[in-house]
């Protein structure tokens, strides 16, 4: 049994004007459903005030925790270590620009623990951004949604609950955070829900993320989907394909080989093997075969001895207990 009910996850950078009354807003909404819970303030590497801030919430309240990086690391560096941190039955991951409202958080406990989902992701239905960025989150959301079999409108939404055995049981890093519910999925955590939250105009400040967050996102969901497909047996993809590369050569040489000793043994002219175009194609496609064989073969050295990722941030951040 877990002696805290919930427990908030709130990465951030440079939002100084907005932490006070976020933190205000999620006292009330705990003290009015008597939740016992923790706030745990990612400050990640913030030029601002937001770490003095954060500081004197803690003094003042003592259920609220912070962790400093020296450095900007990203929002999934950020959750990793929240993540390790927190121990609450519930855990609710949300943004600090208080575009993300903390009324929602009872619901969403709710669905985690009476409706026994693993993990609930918020669906922003009516979004107050501009068209350039409403119109590229919904083709990378489309794009998402076909690549990973999950029906989900809004995977980059960062108002979700999750059940505290998903986020022990997960690794969130480079810039996966997006593909949570992908990752949670790929772990064995398979019952993902979704609930429609109210997106609010952003009261302080500007967003962090420019367009090129929708190139990264869209070669991090190829990076994921590969993962997830093949992240355990590198060798079933790049050998396969390695194999069939250097098959389709082997037989395209063997073939010009082949016609050049016909033509000679019937005495007709036959030009040099050098001077088919068809050889040169041929040759590399033998080279990619051999070089994506031994692709997989490298990647399997590796997964075997890989070590884990984030594990450099632990020497990299400040704890505010």
């Amino acid at each position: 049994m877990h002696s805290l009910q919930v427990s908030i996850v709130i990465p951030l950078l440079n939002e100084e004007e907005s932490l006070p009354e976020l933190h205000d807003w999620i006292v009330r909404v705990m003290n009015e459903n008597n939740y016992t819970y923790e706030i745990i303030f990612i400050d990640d590497g913030s030029k601002d005030k937001s770490w003095n801030i954060i500081q004197q919430l803690s003094e003042k309240n003592s259920c609220v925790k912070g962790i400093k990086f020296r450095r900007n690391y990203g929002k999934s560096a950020a959750l990793h270590l929240g993540f390790e941190a927190i121990c609450g039955e519930v855990v609710i991951t949300m943004d600090a620009d208080l575009q993300d409202s903390p009324d929602e958080i009872p619901q969403l406990v709710q669905m985690i623990t009476i409706e026994g989902y693993d993990l609930v992701s918020g669906w922003k239905k009516k979004r107050y951004d501009p068209i350039s960025k409403t119109i590229p989150t919904k083709l990378f959301n489309w794009a998402t949604r076909k690549m990973s079999g999950i029906e989900l409108h809004d995977f980059n939404c960062g108002l979700k609950a999750y059940k505290i055995e998903l986020v022990k049981s997960i690794e969130v890093y480079g810039e996966m955070h997006r593909y949570i519910p992908v990752i949670a999925k790929w772990a064995g955590f398979g019952n993902i829900g979704e609930k429609e939250v109210i997106h609010r105009e952003r009261k302080y400040g500007y967003s962090k993320f420019g367009l090129e967050r929708f190139v990264n996102g869209f070669l991090d969901l190829l990076t994921i989907t590969f993962v997830s497909k093949f992240g355990k047996r590198p060798m079933h993809f790049f050998g396969f394909w390695g194999t069939i590369m250097f098959f389709i050569g082997l037989c395209s040489v063997a073939g010009i080989g082949v016609s050049k000793l016909i033509a000679i043994s019937n005495n007709q002219r036959a030009p040099l093997i050098t001077s088919n175009p068809w050889f040169y194609i041929a040759l590399t496609t033998m080279v990619l075969g051999t070089l994506l064989f031994l692709s997989g073969f490298i990647a399997e050295l590796i997964l075997r001895n890989s070590m884990v990722r984030n594990q450099y941030l632990l020497e990299k951040k400040i704890n505010l207990h």
